[in-house]
């Protein structure tokens, strides 16, 4: 699927997730959920299977329902933000001049203070708009982050277009009735099939951004 035609009054927006897409933090997200398990008694394995995409309060809610899950997300974005071995995905900052044409957003399931110290920490540009998992109710698969990244860009969801790299986060696009593009940076492309289009890795997709910007571009 192509991304859909723009006006010049409501341009297409590009809507990026952060972790796997933007900042490779995987390393720093799973020693966190690693050391959270142990300490429940939990099966590692289980846990680091669905963490990908999903608020951290959802997971904690699944896995240790009579915990207050407020405060056990308080100590596993601590174990986060002690970790600084984070790093710029390639082809990352490419996508980024590209989407800087026009309206974008960052839409992430973590919170703010944790997703503006890995956009500090690798330098990425600050978005025109930054959608947390602490400004939503109901988090990725629920379109809800998406919808309301695009209410604050001023831009209809069938003119954005979603960079997203796990499951969670595809369907959530999907369900905002948005283009999903997905990379096989965290999953591998047999899990993301429910997306428009599957790069495999952020470099393919800044040319596939570039090879729309310029089919949008208007003539003279």
């Amino acid at each position: 699927m192509t991304v859909p035609a723009s006006s010049p009054a409501t341009p297409t927006a590009v809507l990026f997730d952060l972790d796997g897409v933007l900042v490779d933090s995987a390393r720093v997200v799973e020693r966190a959920w690693r050391r959270w398990a142990a300490e429940q008694g939990l099966d590692t394995d289980e846990v680091l299977a669905i963490i990908h995409g999903r608020r951290a309060a959802e997971i904690v809610q699944k896995f240790a329902p009579d915990l207050d899950p407020a405060e056990q997300v308080r100590r596993i974005t601590g174990f986060e933000l002690a970790d600084d071995d984070l790093t710029l995905i390639p082809g990352a900052l490419e996508c980024a001049a590209v989407a800087r044409r026009g309206p974008w957003a960052v839409v992430t399931s973590g919170g703010r203070e944790l997703a503006a110290q890995r956009l500090a920490t690798v330098g990425f540009p600050a978005p025109e708009v930054l959608v947390t998992g602490d400004d939503v109710e109901h988090g990725k698969p629920n379109p809800e982050p998406y919808l309301r990244a695009a209410a604050a860009l001023g831009v209809p969801p069938g003119q954005c277009v979603v960079v997203e790299d796990a499951p969670a986060g595809v369907l959530a696009g999907r369900r905002a009735g948005m283009t999903v593009l997905a990379v096989t940076t965290t999953h591998p492309a047999d899990a993301l099939t429910q997306a428009d289009q599957v790069f495999p890795g952020m470099d393919a997709v800044a040319g596939y951004l570039r090879g729309q910007a310029r089919s949008e571009a208007p003539r003279v």
